[in-house]
């Protein structure tokens, strides 16, 4: 059964950060888990180009540094009071970063937002989420991408929905939607979306929902929908009310879909967080 007891939170200092830090301490408190606050300064060639002096480099990132750590130090120290907190200020590559720590670090969660905002961005992830998404060995919490996204608190989880492809990763998938959903004493549906034929598959698609439902010890409906999975999903969640969508991802295409391909359209489009596992 998962548990959570520590949960990465990679910060940038923006609203949406707030956001994720407002799930994280939400989801902490409940658990009594630690929080990591991670800041990663981005190497200084993407922002001041490859010709800086030596001594110049020296100061600049000793300038940088020390700003952040004040930065970070003083970042919703209020609101964070009373959970364990760690700070950390590291230099590299955001993503590589944020991946590495997480698994020498045994992270049970990553929580961070989509930076989802803009008459474009709603279409796309933002380049340092994308990399986690497909790196992280470790669920990955991402905040509603829409552009008027609804508060982030309180975190409320009266209804849980676990989309599963039923490949590989499906059992795991559902583990954590029952943990989650034992720790909020949550409503949980299981939900595969056939893209298949509906009436030549649906039956067998249930009794597999079924079997990996008894194998995880969840509590849940069992719903079959046909239709495309992005869309039959994130329908399927408003009309649930939930607080949460769980999926899968880094499986393979399962026997009766293939949720891997649409699970960056589920996390652009869902009304309510997602949880990848």
């Amino acid at each position: 059964m998962p548990t959570v007891s520590r949960i990465l939170l990679p910060v940038d200092f923006s609203e949406r950060a707030a956001g994720a830090a407002r799930y994280a301490r939400c989801l902490a408190t409940r658990c009594q888990a630690e929080i990591v606050l991670m800041h990663v300064l981005a190497p200084l060639h993407t922002e001041f180009g490859p010709d800086l002096g030596g001594a110049m480099l020296i100061d600049v990132y000793r300038n940088r540094s020390q700003d952040a750590a004040i930065e970070l130090e003083d970042f919703l120290a209020d609101e964070l009071a009373g959970v364990p907190v760690r700070r950390l200020v590291l230099n590299g590559d955001p993503a590589a970063q944020i991946v590495n720590f997480a698994h020498a670090e045994a992270v049970d969660l990553i929580v961070m937002p989509t930076h989802g905002y803009g008459p474009f961005r709603r279409f796309i992830l933002g380049s340092n989420t994308a990399k986690v998404l497909h790196d992280s060995d470790c669920p990955v919490w991402t905040g509603v991408h829409l552009d008027q996204a609804p508060p982030a608190e309180p975190l409320k989880l009266e209804a849980i929905l676990c989309a599963v492809d039923l490949g590989p990763q499906s059992a795991r998938t559902i583990e954590w939607a029952a943990w989650l959903q034992k720790q909020y004493g949550s409503r949980l549906t299981l939900l595969h979306a056939l893209a298949a034929d509906f009436d030549g598959f649906a039956e067998s698609a249930e009794q597999e929902l079924r079997r990996l439902q008894h194998e995880a010890g969840a509590d849940a409906e069992i719903r079959v929908e046909p239709g495309e999975p992005a869309r039959v999903i994130c329908c399927a969640a408003a009309r649930l009310g939930a607080g949460a969508v769980v999926i899968g991802r880094g499986s393979a295409a399962g026997t009766f879909g293939r949720l891997r391909t649409n699970s960056y359209a589920i996390i652009r489009q869902s009304p309510c967080p997602v949880v990848s596992v």
